[in-house]
């Protein structure tokens, strides 16, 4: 058993190299500096697009992407940053957009760039939203966030507090209308972290999947992740028929093209791995077998998360 783990955690200190490696350039902080940018989706929505590349002191841990509305009684922001120094990109991109303060704030899972930088926030008054079964992530895995996080961005990470919505939804869907727009937030399954959800705008067809959905470069299958639950979760959010997504990771995308990079992904891991893991073949025959996915080696970091993902599949799948 333990020359079949050898191979996984290997892999899995080259994904956390990936995403935890330093950068030595530091500079001016800013949300050019840190590679964000805002695309308008629609009247008063906005995305913010973050970089596609790992965890740098650069870009404050912000690879990821966020988003906001503006309301007649301030602003409904999507997603908090990886540190209180993120979270004051956002509030700067909110500020120049519409000259309004954040008032609300909603965490769509559990990911360090997901919700960290709700302190920074909930100090200036806004209300933290979140369910319960993404709050009882934070609250477990904050603590471990922290202190991966620290040799990466260093000073850049001080002020930061782990704030967790104080009184969390307990429902799987729930509607709400901060500011008098309507949000649907909902729990699919289990996706890159357990409590992952989405939030739709129903009037608009828009949707911000969080971490469910990545485009253009490859997913990662963490120790927190669940590939089969991963896959209902994808599934459901396809029965959905968002118009307009704004993907945890990648640049906007249509359902079809969520479906090419992430759905067909999860699909073939799943699809592929489970005989392996079913017939206790051993990590070494799936990633060798499914190594080769010429379908999917256009996405960026395919060459050091593929391989991972295959091994971190089995592992799950096999203790189960």
């Amino acid at each position: 058993m333990m020359k079949r783990i050898a191979i996984p955690v290997a892999a899995l200190s080259i994904v956390l190299l990936l995403w935890t490696l330093p950068s030595r350039a530091g500079g001016v902080l800013s949300p050019e500096s840190a590679g964000l940018r805002v695309e308008r989706l629609d009247k008063g929505v906005y995305a913010v697009i973050g970089s596609t590349a790992g965890r740098t002191y650069d870009n404050v841990g912000m690879n990821a992407n966020f988003g906001f509305i503006d309301t007649p009684d301030g602003v409904i922001l999507i997603d908090s940053g990886a540190s209180a120094a993120g979270a004051e990109l956002l509030d700067t991109l909110v500020h120049r957009s519409t000259g309004k303060p954040v008032r609300w704030v909603v965490n769509t899972g559990s990911q360090d760039h997901r919700w960290l930088g709700n302190g920074y926030f909930a100090s200036k008054g806004a209300e933290i939203i979140a369910l319960q079964r993404t709050a009882t992530t934070q609250r477990r895995v904050s603590s471990q966030q922290i202190q991966s996080l620290y040799p990466v961005l260093r000073e850049r990470l001080d002020g930061t507090r782990p704030v967790i919505a104080p009184s969390p939804v307990l429902t799987d869907e729930s509607v709400i209308r901060p500011g008098g727009v309507t949000l649907i937030l909902s729990y699919l399954a289990d996706a890159h972290f357990p409590g992952d959800i989405v939030v739709r705008l129903p009037d608009t067809g828009i949707m911000f999947a969080g971490d469910h959905l990545y485009v253009g470069r490859m997913l990662g299958i963490l120790p927190e992740s669940n590939p089969v639950t991963w896959l209902d979760a994808f599934n459901k959010l396809s029965k959905l028929k968002p118009k307009r997504i704004v993907p945890g990771h990648g640049r906007i995308c249509t359902l079809r093209t969520a479906q090419r990079d992430t759905g067909d992904y999860l699909d073939f891991i799943v699809g592929g791995v489970q005989p392996f893991a079913e017939n206790l073949a051993g990590v070494e025959q799936a990633v060798s077998a499914l190594s080769h996915a010429p379908q999917f080696s256009r996405l960026e970091h395919f060459d050091t998360l593929h391989r991972a993902n295959i091994s971190s599949a089995y592992l799950q799948m096999e203790s189960q």
